[in-house]
């Protein structure tokens, strides 16, 4: 006879961030958000993916746009009200996250490209032939 699994209900506990280091990662495939405190604990996170899409449509702009929605209402959950901008990447997602957080009623207190860039690195992958 199975045993029956009696589980206690946890209460999470109440996240208060004041201000809040978000890093937004945007690749040719998908748009990952994180929502970080000053120590770079993440408290939020979000993804394209999370928001629903699936495939080639993770990569658009929109899809980039209701990620962002998802990790601003879990930070205004937090009472977030100041924020700083990581973004690193080169899709289109990466202009839309960042006009959304715009609109969203944070202060904004810094915008900055982390985006690596290689000084002559490795070799770069072959063009692809359509």
């Amino acid at each position: 006879m199975a045993k029956k699994v009696t589980s206690k209900n946890k209460k999470k506990k109440e996240i208060v961030v004041r201000s809040a280091k978000v890093f937004i990662n945007s690749s040719f495939n998908n748009t990952l958000l994180s929502a970080t405190d000053e120590n770079g604990n993440v408290f939020a996170w979000s993804s394209t993916g999370r928001a629903g899409f699936k495939g080639t449509k993770k990569s658009t702009p929109y899809a980039a746009i209701q990620a962002t929605k998802i990790l601003i209402d879990k930070m205004h959950e937090a009472k977030v009200e100041e924020i700083s901008l990581f973004v690193a990447g080169v899709s289109s997602g990466r202009d839309a996250a960042v006009r959304a957080f715009g609109s969203a009623g944070f202060k904004i207190n810094k915008i900055k490209d982390i985006t690596p860039i290689p000084h002559n690195g490795c070799r770069p992958k072959k063009p692809r032939r359509v």
